[in-house]
């Protein structure tokens, strides 16, 4: 992914109003980020502990999105798998992340959810570059190249939910 400004995420929102957008937080390190190691850019707000947010590159342009996830805990032995990028994790690792629809149908409440890693560092798992903490990944024959295909599609399929 190429690196990205703070204007440039806030401008790629689709599920959130520009005042919204405005004053969301943005990461703080954007200049330190492993840029050629993400598919796409994730962060929780450190003000808002159920709020999270992700950027990535979709047909040539920049799509944000707005996510929430509960702030319930879990119990260190229940264990979750990513539908991104299939990483397991115990406890809190993997939330039903949840996002607003976009447009009409987002404003009368509707929304669309997906099981990610918290942590939203799946393009991170992937590589190696990161290890979950007591959970793992499954040994694949799929390269990680295929691999991050596959992470890449499962986000499609759920922002093309957005949008429907």
């Amino acid at each position: 992914m190429r690196s990205l400004t703070e204007q440039d995420i806030r401008s790629s929102f689709v599920n959130c109003s520009k005042g919204e957008a405005k004053r969301l937080a943005i990461p703080r390190d954007l200049d330190e980020r492993p840029w050629a190691d993400l598919d796409f850019l994730g962060w929780r707000d450190p003000g808002a502990p159920d709020r999270s947010y992700l950027v990535t590159e979709r047909t040539g342009r920049l799509v944000g999105i707005a996510l929430r996830f509960p702030s319930s805990q879990r119990g260190f032995l229940h264990r979750s798998m990513c539908s991104l990028c299939l990483t397991t994790h115990s406890g809190n690792g993997v939330s039903l992340m949840t996002a607003r629809k976009a447009g009409a149908a987002g404003r009368e409440g509707n929304s669309v959810g997906i099981y990610m890693c918290t942590d939203l560092a799946c393009p991170l798992y992937i590589r190696g570059k990161k290890v979950p903490e007591a959970g793992g990944r499954f040994e694949e024959t799929l390269t990680t190249e295929q691999q991050l295909a596959r992470m890449t599609d499962n986000l499609s399929a759920f922002l093309d939910k957005l949008h429907a």
